[in-house]
């Protein structure tokens, strides 16, 4: 398909929130969206390299908040968009081990009940019982909710595309903005490798290349890459069918059924931010040692695949999504390790963003880009 040559909206990324966006826009009657995607398929940058799993349980009101909207959107995708996401309600446990924590997630949950997320406080003994082939003599507590768990993020994305497409949005690959150009403070047009778009509107989508995106309409964005890196296993028939995504907090460790056998991650805490997308043998050791002692049955196994993604962290850990101070240009990203399950909302909100000037589906002001000059930052502590 050759580029067109205006466009109503140009959504760089092509990724979950730019999907999704192209989605929500064109299902409001959106007609002449372009959204522009480097690679040569949907999906393949952070959103297809993360581990899929998506929750209600954070620490802040926004974040909550925003998995209230999001997750029951998962919920009905199928319905609404026609495409099957293997959504798998395996709930998630959060394993606690050093006491600072506990006393943070008792105020966790105290706010997330407070909110409608009816989170279960389990004693050590309790997760002992419900999980022996792991050694957690020193879990002193942990959190679970039945309704996290786990969905398919190339489903997802495909799913957002293809609808988009059927409403009428040109959905390109293996084409990359290059410069972003305005006048008196207005967008004007959008250069790429394919040649140029005139536009009054730009959406940077871009996740861990959305800082790259704001230097081109010379918008500084805080939003740094930081690789992540999982594997998964050969078939472990021991694992139950129920067994929930289990995460040591302390270590940032994880655990998740993946077919028949295992996905395993662990964050690198001196990770150097950067864009280098190779697995790290090193780190991947230390992981499988670390993993290996919490989950003995790993000796078992054999690798089955292996690869790296992106994070994309901004300074509290929270998205920044809406306008700039330049008139046309917005942004939806810095997610921090949670954008795929809140990719449904979000998209949904630049919609109403766009159209109508302002989000109805969720009040987002706190998320702005300005908060990091006037130092409003709204940390997130479960950060994995």
């Amino acid at each position: 398909m050759d580029l067109p040559k205006t466009a109503d909206i140009v959504i760089i990324g092509g990724g979950v929130m730019g999907a999704s966006t192209a989605y929500h826009l064109a299902s409001r009657g959106v007609k002449n969206i372009l959204l522009l995607e480097k690679e040569q398929f949907f999906g393949q940058g952070a959103t297809g390299r993360c581990a899929g799993g998506v929750r209600y349980q954070f620490s802040t009101e926004i974040n909550i908040r925003l998995s209230l909207i999001s997750l029951p959107m998962l919920e009905r995708f199928e319905e609404e968009v026609g495409q099957p996401i293997d959504y798998r309600q395996c709930g998630y446990l959060i394993l606690l081990t050093n006491p600072d924590d506990v006393q943070q997630f008792q105020y966790n949950v105290q706010l997330q009940h407070s909110l409608g997320v009816q989170t279960d406080w389990l004693p050590g003994d309790e997760i002992r019982e419900l999980l022996p082939m792991m050694n957690l003599e020193d879990v002193i507590v942990g959190t679970f909710h039945p309704k996290d768990g786990l969905a398919d993020p190339n489903s997802v994305v495909m799913g957002y595309i293809n609808a988009a497409n059927r409403l009428g949005a040109t959905t390109l690959g293996d084409v990359e903005a290059i410069k972003i150009n305005q006048e008196s403070g207005k967008i004007v047009s959008v250069e790429t490798t394919a040649g140029k778009i005139d536009t009054p509107l730009v959406v940077n989508a871009a996740g861990p290349w959305a800082g790259m995106v704001g230097r081109m309409a010379d918008i500084v964005i805080p939003i740094t890459p930081l690789r992540r890196q999982m594997l998964t296993t050969t078939p472990l028939p021991e694992i139950p069918s129920d067994f929930p995504f289990v995460i040591d907090f302390a270590q940032s460790l994880y655990f998740h059924r993946e077919g028949e056998g295992l996905l395993t991650g662990m964050s690198n805490p001196n990770e150097i931010t950067g864009f280098d997308q190779e697995v790290d043998p090193d780190w991947e050791i230390a992981h499988l040692e670390s993993a290996t002692m919490r989950m003995p049955l790993l000796e078992q196994a054999g690798l089955l695949s292996h690869w790296a993604g992106l994070y994309e962290n901004t300074p509290d850990a929270h998205p920044i999504i809406g306008a700039t101070p330049i008139s046309g240009f917005y942004v939806c990203a810095g997610f921090s390790g949670h954008g795929f399950m809140h990719g449904p909302v979000t998209g949904k909100i630049m919609s109403e963003l766009l159209i109508d000037g302002q989000a109805s589906s969720l009040d987002i002001s706190e998320l702005d880009l300005e908060r990091f000059e006037s130092g409003r930052l709204i940390k997130e502590y479960n950060v994995i």
